[in-house]
């Protein structure tokens, strides 16, 4: 009955002159107050584009792992190329991760985890709390925590680009060793071009504060840079990861072992932090997208 409804519907729009309702209802066997029933319980444009809008919210949750709220949310909706989804407002992108009860999850409070060498020799600060660059590869952050399993702690160092917000470099261990530093920063290195004189911030632990570390840097023809002891703010972005990573990943899962945890976070570094995650601070573009932007515009540029 539906199939018959629709194709006197279809010819009313399409068909000039239309032929009238009574005739077409007649010539299929089909009441006329029946075809005017089913044309009103018919959803109308706006309801349809509200059904397709919905779609799409799900599927912007769902690639963000249940971590995005409305703005980034909006923000992927916006990306599409069909125009009844990138035009949806926040209000109903709001309106309707309510309905659907869509909720990121929620941050915890970050602790500070790397142990302060009162006593360390004084470096000076040299960005200040200014975690911007004009350039990839000019400005690094680092920082140590440790990730809990059943195991045992693991314990997790970071390179951060400040200019992409890229972590070009990370290492893991079952101890805060040096090396664990070290080798973080000998993979930023290695895996990307660094600027003469790079400069590589982090807080005063025991481990940046080492003479191991000192000659690492300057084998790397790095410059140091630390915050003052105790002050989380002077070290904000590498502390900002970490309470991400902890946030989106490790209160969320089980982590029986060192080897899976390990595995787990790797791929939260690769593949969803640096290429599908967007912040709001690279106008909701991801670190790999900004990294490529800025290649393809140097190479336009030479």
């Amino acid at each position: 009955m539906s199939e018959k409804f629709a194709l006197i519907a279809a010819e009313q729009a399409t068909s000039d002159p239309a032929p009238s309702v009574s005739a077409m209802c007649a010539g299929l066997g089909v009441s006329r107050s029946g075809f005017y029933d089913w044309q009103q319980a018919q959803p109308s444009p706006r309801q349809r584009r509200r059904v397709k809008v919905t779609r799409y919210v799900h599927a912007a949750f769902k690639a963000g792992r249940g971590t995005y709220g409305v703005r980034r949310v909006h923000a992927i909706l916006a990306r599409s190329t069909d125009p009844d989804v990138a035009s949806a407002s926040i209000d109903l992108v709001r309106a309707i991760m309510a309905q659907e009860g869509l909720v990121a999850c929620q941050p915890r409070a970050y602790k500070v985890t790397t142990r302060q060498d009162p006593n360390a020799a004084p470096i000076s600060d040299r960005l200040n709390r200014d975690f911007t660059a004009p350039t990839p590869g000019v400005k690094l952050v680092g920082d140590i925590t440790y990730i809990k399993t059943w195991e045992g702690w693991l314990y997790l160092a970071t390179v951060i680009d400040c200019c992409t917000k890229q972590v070009i470099g990370w290492s893991m261990a079952e101890h805060m060793r040096t090396d664990l530093i070290c080798d973080a920063l000998t993979m930023a290195a290695t895996r990307h071009h660094l600027g003469e004189g790079a400069i590589f911030h982090s807080d005063r632990g025991t481990q940046y504060t080492s003479t191991q570390f000192a000659k690492h840097l300057d084998s790397l023809g790095i410059v140091g840079s630390m915050g003052r002891t105790g002050v989380c703010w002077d070290n904000a972005m590498a502390e900002s990861f970490f309470a991400a990573l902890k946030n989106e990943l490790v209160y969320r899962v089980v982590l029986p072992t060192r080897k899976k945890a390990r595995r787990m976070i790797a791929e939260y570094i690769e593949v969803f932090y640096n290429r599908i995650r967007i912040h709001s601070g690279l106008d909701y573009k991801t670190p790999h997208e900004v990294a490529v932007e800025y290649q393809q515009n140097r190479s336009k540029a030479a």
